[in-house]
Parts: C-alpha cells; structure tokens; sequence
C-alpha cells in the first residue's frame, strides 16, 4: 500500500494539553507519521522531570551493559559458556533500550514525538524482536545451569564455548520469526485517521488499534505468538528449575547444596525480573473490570519490566558473579595506583 503524505493537522499532536479528546482526529488522507504519546496521564509540568529520568536510565543501562560486554571481550578467563550468554543478554539490553527510549526521551524533553510510519514498524519490529531475543536466551541460561548441575560429570562435554556460541547465534537469528509474523499483519492494515501512539514506543497493540478496521484477527494472532514466545522457554525454564532442585535436594553434603543452590542464584533472579511483571500485564485482560489496570499503569508496567533487567543486571553480575566481582576490584585498585603516580609526578614537577 502506498501512503500519500498528510499534512499535520495543528490539533494532532498532544502538545501540552492533557485531555486526550483531541489526540485521534481523523486526517484527511493516510496516515504518514504517528505521534508518541508516552504517559497519557502525565501533567506537562512532569515531562521534563520523565524525560531526565528516562535519560539517566538510558545513561546507565549503556554504561553498565558496555562495561560487561567490554570486560567479557577482553578477560580470558571468562571465555566460558555462563559468561557467553550474559555477554548476549548484555548486548540484547542494550539494542532494545537503545531502539526503545530515544524517541520517548525527545518526545518530553523537546515535544518531539513525531516518527514516520515505516520507522514505527521498524521500531515495532525491533522491541519485540529483543523481546524474543530475551526470552530465548533465558531458556539457555536454564539449560545451561540444568545441564551443570543435573550432569557435572558430562557438562563440559555437553556445554562447551562452541556449542553456546552456536546456541546462541541461533537464538538471534530465529527471534526475528515471531515478530515478522505479527508485522506481516499489520501491514496489510490501512490507517487512514487515527495517529497518536499510546505507549512510549511502537508496538503491536497500540498500532493496530490505530487501524481503520477489524483487527480481532491480527490481535489474535499477535497475543498468540507472544503468548507461544512467552510460554514455551518459560516452561522449559520451570521444568529444568525442577529437575535441578530434585537434583540438588539428592545431595548429601549440605556445602555441596549451597554450592549448587549459589550457583544458580544469579541466573534465577534475572530469569524472575524478567517474567513475572510481564505475566501481570498480560494476564490484566482476565481480571474483572472493576480490578483492571487502566492504560497508565498497564505502560508503567510495560517500561518497569522492560527496563529493570536491563539496568539491574551489571549489578547483579558484579554482586553474584566472583570472577567479575574480582576483575572489577582488580581494576580499581591498578585505576588508584596509576593516580598515585600521576599526583606524584606532579608534585615533583
């Protein structure tokens, strides 16, 4: 379908005014460009408040991952299958975050909100691309740990670096299948009047109820697909957390269960940041009316379960993990000596 341009109609964008009535007019010709609403209850005196705290989380999230993926690709010794996976959730967390938050931080900070048709798809396809992408990679980190602790004995057979890798690059390529699935949908959709995108991003939901026309089907088979993407790693994961807890009750050595327990602890709490908002909001639907979240809360939701991991998880890394824990320590110490010498240097001088 060939879209014409469109004019922007001076009530189209939101500008500052909260009430919402004016948001979806409908345009003359097709539309060309959507507009990112972000909070729809938030007061235009807050948007420069959202927008700084949107873009120090956007600061952190980069910095904290890059670090990671910095010390992951030049420490040795954390060339092992654990640190493969966390280097590409790192690298997941960052593409996502950096696909997710620009516009939205340019729509507060500079009421910038407009983007063109083709790149909101391009943006859709993105989000959930990662989204997968996350999904996937947890279901290896299950795996991972199952096979270490169900099989100690045969895990460096059965995991070594080259396996992972190829699991891993596995896992990017086939997580875009799901989103281009649901964006094959939404593009034979017309969109003809309605353009103010409530969320802080593209994505499915909040552009196709943009459509002029029926889309049950279209979100039909996009609650399916997510619903499949969401599902099937996660009882993959609640099956291998099982067999490893059957696993290590069986141990005799009370050291040998803490050990094994520990051992999990890291991957176990990433895993539940990062599924159990995301069942809050998508079991919402099922909840009587008079208990329902309204579209407000249900975005708060969206950005809280979709950028806590992403901006915890270095955290988690350097609390959890020993060798990284030691790495960075190490780094500290050899970054005050280098400014002992400098302060030195200088006072000689």
């Amino acid at each position: 379908m060939r879209l014409g341009p469109r004019k922007r109609s001076p009530l189209s964008p939101l500008m500052d005014d909260p009430d919402m009535s004016q948001a979806n007019e409908t345009a003359a010709s097709v539309v060309t460009e959507f507009f990112i609403v972000g909070f729809p209850g938030l007061l235009p005196k807050y948007y420069s408040l959202m927008a700084a705290l949107l873009f120090c989380i956007y600061i952190a999230v980069i910095t904290g991952n890059s670090l990671i993926v910095v010390l992951f690709a030049t420490e040795r010794s954390l060339f092992k299958p654990m640190y493969i996976i966390m280097l590409s959730l790192s690298l997941s967390d960052i593409g996502f975050c950096t696909v997710a938050l620009p516009k939205v931080i340019s729509r507060y900070w500079f009421n910038d909100g407009y983007i063109t048709f083709y790149v909101c798809l391009f943006q859709r396809q993105l989000i959930h691309y990662f989204g997968t992408l996350n999904s996937l990679i947890m279901m290896i980190m299950a795996l991972d740990r199952y096979l270490a602790i169900c099989y100690p004995l045969r895990y460096p057979v059965l995991m070594t670096n080259r396996t992972m890798r190829l699991l891993i690059g596995l896992s990017w390529v086939t997580a875009m299948i799901a989103p281009t699935i649901g964006l094959m949908q939404t593009v034979k959709l017309p969109f003809c009047g309605p353009n103010m995108i409530a969320h802080c991003f593209c994505d499915s939901g909040s552009i196709n109820q943009l459509a002029c026309a029926d889309v049950s089907q279209q979100n039909l088979i996009a609650y399916g697909v997510g619903m499949f993407v969401l599902l099937v790693p996660f009882s993959f994961i609640i099956f291998s957390y099982v067999c490893i807890l059957v696993s290590v009750l069986r141990i005799a050595n009370a050291q040998g269960r803490k050990k094994a327990f520990s051992t999990c602890a890291t991957q176990l709490t990433i895993i539940i940041i990062y599924y159990v908002p995301r069942f809050v909001v998508y079991t919402s639907s099922s909840i009587p009316n008079n208990t329902q979240i309204n579209s407000s809360q249900r975005i708060a939701l969206v950005m809280f379960y979709s950028l806590l991991p992403p901006l915890v998880n270095p955290f988690i890394y350097c609390i959890r993990i020993k060798e990284v824990r030691q790495f960075f320590l190490k780094w500290c110490v050899q970054r005050n000596r280098m400014s002992l010498k400098v302060n030195r240097l200088t006072i000689s001088k």
